[in-house]
């Protein structure tokens, strides 16, 4: 069964638990990493300066602690993957997401910034 490594478990604690439990169940069906939970002043200035973010500090859901967002990537391949690999992992994150009761979004479904590596809380 896969596992998360040191780096994504770093990530998956700045989360909140609602979306650890939907990582903690994915997780078990699928391998990936998790490569953002949290994002601080400058990481997000960076990305959304290097245009990996639509949103400056602190817009992002990302920059809640903790964090109401999380970016994955399917492994061993990250960004290097097809975007069928992603779409594959979005089964396992919505499963997942399903079974802990949990309502999220996926980048992947939005069309200005098609996002396949980020989900987040649905907002109530």
């Amino acid at each position: 069964m896969p596992s998360f490594g040191e780096n994504s478990n770093k990530h998956r604690a700045t989360c909140d638990p609602a979306l650890r439990s939907v990582l903690d169940e994915a997780i078990k069906h699928y391998d990936f990493s998790v490569i953002w939970g949290h994002r601080g002043k400058e990481d997000q200035n960076a990305a959304f300066a290097s245009g990996d973010s639509m949103l400056p500090w602190p817009k992002s859901e990302h920059n809640t602690l903790p964090s109401r967002a999380f970016d994955v990537i399917p492994y061993p391949d990250g960004f290097r993957a097809s975007d069928q690999e992603f779409y594959k992992l979005a089964t396992y994150i919505f499963r997942a997401a399903t079974t802990c009761g949990v309502r999220i979004k996926w980048g992947g479904h939005w069309r200005s910034f098609p996002d396949l590596a980020h989900y987040q809380l649905e907002n109530d």
